[in-house]
Formats: C-alpha cells, structure tokens, sequence
C-alpha cells in the first residue's frame, strides 16, 4: 500500500467510525404497566447500562407521576438521546430529547427522567402560568418521586438571600416543599391542576392557603426549616 492509498484507507476508516457513532439505532417499543416507551438513539456509542436505566426509570416513575396529577397523561411516550442536543434534555408534544454528552457525562443523573416526564403529565398546553411555575413543579416531582437524587448529588438548595420563589427549578421546588409541609399539604396537587385547566391565577394561592405568594415568601424567610 503506497503512501496515498494509506491515506485514503485512514480516512475513510475514520469516517466509518464517525459513522457508527452518530448511527440512528432501530427504535425500540416497550410495554409495561399500561404504558408504551419508543426508545430511539443516534449515538451507538451510548452505554446499554445506561439505556436500562433511562427506560426502567420511565416505567418506575411515569405510573406515579400520572396517579398523583393527571391520569389522563399520555399513555405513549418516546425518549431520544440524540448527539445533535447541546442542551441536557427537552420535552414537547410526549417526546423527550436527551443530550448524549450529558448523559456521557453525568450517566448519575437519571431522574433528568422524572422531571421530564413531569412535563408530559403536566400537559399545560397554552397555560396562564409563568415559565418558573411550570418548572418548579416539575422539579418538586423531582425531588418527591426521583429514585436516586442523591446519587446525582441533586438536592433541593438551602435557602440563601439571593433567593426568590420565581428563580424556578429547585429553589422554586425548595419553596414548595416547605408549603407542602408547613402550610398546607396538596397544594401544589391543586395549582398543578390549575394550570391544565388553565384556571390558574395568582389569586390561586390565597384561596389554597390563606396567603398570597409574596406572603408566604416571607414566611418561607422567617423560618425556612421544615
């Protein structure tokens, strides 16, 4: 082989291997527990270890998840690890899209599962609540029914000066933890269903807990523990 053709060789081999990582996988159908998950990949290279845990996480959670907020969630759903996703993960219309670098990097991280699929059961379509609403909703779901946060070394913040009820995620779910348990239990149940119904109004909080929101912020302050 002369110099030329070697080269010609190594690139092509190269190129067959770029191939062969970035592959769309066969979709993958599994039934359990009166649910369907497509499992679909364009990253070969994602660990078949991996891959269980991300689908038996789905089947654990899922069921839960729609008991508690809405049983009327979608009965299908399809994840995809996708190479293309710069982010970590993303969810429209019942379909989850996972970063295949983030979860190269942080395979720990698994109930990025529960507060996805938290999204598709919350079903809020054109809702009336803000972004940081939604979001910490999801992440309380997170943190009450996530199966291994600690394994992630994801907790919920202690509370800080910096912080406000509308930062979203967990300090937004911090905040409704201690309502859940200090105020008034079922409450974020309620304001969930709110928001699918698209009743929800700030006014919401007042009639659930006798507070409105800035109000029981400034409980939360006076003493956070729970």
């Amino acid at each position: 082989m002369n110099k030329v053709t070697k080269q010609i060789g190594l690139a092509v081999a190269g190129m067959l291997v770029g191939t062969s990582l970035f592959a769309q996988q066969k979709p993958e159908v599994i039934k359990k527990k009166g649910y369907e998950l497509t499992f679909e990949s364009n990253y070969a290279a994602l660990d078949p270890a991996l891959k269980q845990r991300l689908i038996s996480t789905f089947f654990e959670v899922y069921p839960k998840l729609a008991k508690e907020y809405n049983p009327k969630t979608l009965k299908k759903v399809s994840f995809l690890v996708d190479t293309a996703y710069d982010g970590v993960a993303a969810t429209s219309n019942g379909k989850v899209v996972y970063s295949s670098m983030w979860m190269d990097k942080h395979p720990e991280d698994i109930d990025v599962v529960t507060h996805e699929v938290m999204h598709i059961v919350q079903d809020y379509g054109n809702s009336v609540g803000p972004g940081w609403l939604t979001e910490g909703i999801a992440d309380y779901a997170r943190f009450k029914f996530g199966i291994d946060n600690a394994g992630a070394k994801w907790a919920l913040p202690a509370l800080k000066p910096e912080h406000h009820y509308q930062n979203s995620y967990r300090i937004t779910a911090g905040f409704f933890n201690w309502i859940e348990n200090k105020v008034k239990a079922g409450t974020v149940k309620a304001v969930d269903a709110s928001l699918r119904d698209h009743s929800y109004t700030p006014a919401i909080w007042t009639t659930l807990t006798g507070k409105d929101l800035d109000t029981l912020w400034a409980d939360y302050i006076k003493n956070p523990q729970i």
